[in-house]
């Protein structure tokens, strides 16, 4: 199939996505959202340190925020399918500014005990649910069908720029002036994605987000089990979910706990901030290579490359091996942003851009669900058997499981590429 200079996946065709306005102030407000968030974890574990806190503590924090998002995805899903996501997004982004920036400013007061970090977690938590399904469903309202491929990649390249930033920053602060300085850094960046969402302007009317019939009571069970029969009606979908369910537990409590702990005891706070920023350039370098990719089995290639997961935490277990560790996590981060521009893509091209929400929030339900269980088991089970037993456990629960979801035909066969369903009802946004 030829195409125009204009939409080819290539630094032209980047460029050009860049002029829709609405694209580019969406791309914007995820950009500076991920910068916070991927701070946030870090500063938080070491805030939690500094009290003299151990890995269960760091695991039971991190892990508040977790479960807070589990519970309100759902919620969040349902909300960006009724009402203008934009505004949304404005409303999640303003909360979590004032909850960053003032629990920062305590931290700097000494006057945040742990209470008020597990308070911080559950609000960021909170926070992500509402806003996750809404900023993903929206993209594809900003850029024509056959754009959407490089679109999902440049929003994804800013969104790693963020974490980049976030999680380096995260760790230099945390080393050099505390993590309370993070922490006011994040309500900072926060404030300033609520006003690219704002600049967004209002999101075009939809159909599906209008007001319910006259006479007619609005029924958000039922909206919800719609977005249930259609998660479960695709094969593909749920297999991968399973998939990451295992994959983002093993993650979350190799990387999100076990990592500070063995920075602590090991090469320092300052180098970890490094290790994971390693990862988000190694997304960045990912993504350019994605949206240039004409792949039409980008589903089959990005799970298969999950497999790669394994390699930061079979590196972690060598702590001693910094070189390898930056270079584990470097490749990870290819690896997975192949996987997320994959996973966008084929959500948006299958399923109908009115009930899109819900399946993001059931598909973010199910990957995140396992998140607080692996944040809060791996340090007992770290202290138990040991933190590099840990971790190879963790290895081997990643190739199974990739192996599993490449045994489903559907994960295999699907194709990416074609017509995003009921275009009928789609509009650019600020264009």
């Amino acid at each position: 199939m030829t195409t125009s200079d204009a939409s080819r996946p290539g630094r032209a065709g980047l460029r050009d996505l860049l002029r829709r306005r609405g694209f580019r102030q969406l791309a914007l407000g995820r950009a500076l959202s991920f910068f916070g968030n991927s701070m946030a974890p870090v500063v938080l574990a070491f805030a939690v340190l500094d009290l003299g806190g151990s890995a269960v503590d760091v695991g039971l924090v991190v892990g508040a925020r977790s479960i807070s998002n589990v519970v309100l995805l759902l919620f969040g899903g349902l909300l960006a399918d009724r009402l203008p996501r934009a505004l949304v997004l404005q409303g999640a982004a303003l909360s979590a500014a004032l909850v960053q920036g003032g629990v920062g400013l305590a931290v700097l007061a000494d006057r945040a005990p742990m209470g008020v970090l597990l308070v911080l977690s559950v609000v960021q938590g909170a926070v992500a649910a509402v806003s996750i399904p809404a900023s993903a469903a929206l993209l594809p309202l900003t850029v024509p069908p056959d754009e959407l491929r490089p679109a999902n990649a440049l929003s994804r390249m800013g969104i790693n720029t963020g974490m980049i930033a976030g999680t380096s920053l995260g760790g230099l602060l945390a080393a050099v002036a505390g993590p309370g300085w993070g922490m006011v850094l994040n309500g900072v960046a926060f404030l300033g994605a609520a006003l690219a969402y704002r600049l967004a302007g209002r999101e075009p009317a939809r159909h599906d987000a209008g007001p319910a019939p006259a006479g007619e009571p609005v029924r958000p069970w039922q909206e919800l089990r719609e977005g249930w029969t259609e998660f479960v009606s695709r094969t593909w979908v749920w297999v991968v979910v399973l998939q990451f369910f295992v994959v983002n537990a093993v993650a979350a409590g190799g990387i999100q706990v076990l990592g500070p702990t063995v920075a602590d005891a090991t090469f320092g706070r300052t180098v970890w901030g490094f290790v994971l920023a390693a990862q988000m350039a190694g997304a960045l370098i990912g993504g350019l290579l994605v949206a240039r990719s004409r792949s039409r089995h980008a589903l089959r290639i990005g799970v298969a490359v999950v497999a790669l997961d394994a390699l930061p935490l079979l590196a972690l277990a060598q702590s001693a091996d910094v070189a390898l560790l930056l270079a584990a996590m470097f490749v990870n981060g290819i690896a997975i942003e192949q996987f997320s521009v994959a996973w966008d893509l084929s959500l948006q091209e299958n399923v109908p851009q009115e009930k899109l929400a819900r399946v993001y929030s059931y598909d973010a339900l199910g990957s995140t669900l396992a998140l607080p269980m692996g944040e809060m088991a791996a340090g007992p089970l770290a202290e138990r058997f040991g933190v590099r037993p840990t971790l190879l456990c963790g290895v081997a629960l990643v190739a199974l499981v990739t192996v599993g979801a490449l045994c489903s035909s559907q994960v295999r066969g699907l194709t990416t590429g074609g017509a995003v369903p009921d275009q009928g009802a789609r509009e650019d946004v600020g264009v």
